[in-house]
């Protein structure tokens, strides 16, 4: 047997299903496979992803818990300990650059930093937040911290 020689098996393939061709298509005819009237026999008829038929449709019947605030802000936090350990001395650090670094991931674009840990050399951080904590270690280590 060779490659040329493999073919499907019976009854595996089916012929498209053109609708709206005649009575010759074997669909039919002039109803095109779509039963009589109603509908779904009308062209742009159906109903939408999870109608049930005007009964009260599932995700309506569950309770809703809690609230989801639509203009919350979101931060990728990164802290001082791990600048400490990542970064040479007098580095400056930008949003792009933790990124390129694989400290921050994600689609959030927005980097505060936090003050856990230790920081023992001056670093120059460019961050869109800073927790007190960590400005004040930043500033007590001999760098700078700008809010972009």
């Amino acid at each position: 047997m060779r490659l040329e020689d493999l073919r499907p098996s019976k009854g595996a393939k089916h012929r498209k299903k053109r609708v709206g061709r005649g009575y010759g298509s074997g669909l039919g005819g002039h109803e095109s496979g779509r039963g009589t009237k109603g509908q779904n026999s009308r062209s742009g008829g159906g109903t939408r992803l999870g109608y049930e038929g005007g009964q009260t449709p599932i995700w309506m019947r569950f309770p809703k818990r809690g609230f989801k605030n639509f203009t919350r802000v979101e931060y990728a936090c990164v802290n001082v300990d791990t600048l400490n350990n990542v970064f040479d001395a007098n580095d400056e650090i930008t949003p792009e650059r933790l990124r390129e670094d694989g400290l921050v991931k994600g689609k959030i674009e927005l980097v505060k930093i936090l003050g856990r840990g230790e920081l023992t050399k001056p670093l120059v951080i460019h961050a869109h937040r800073f927790a007190a904590a960590a400005v004040r270690k930043i500033e007590e280590a001999g760098g700078k911290a700008e809010v972009i």
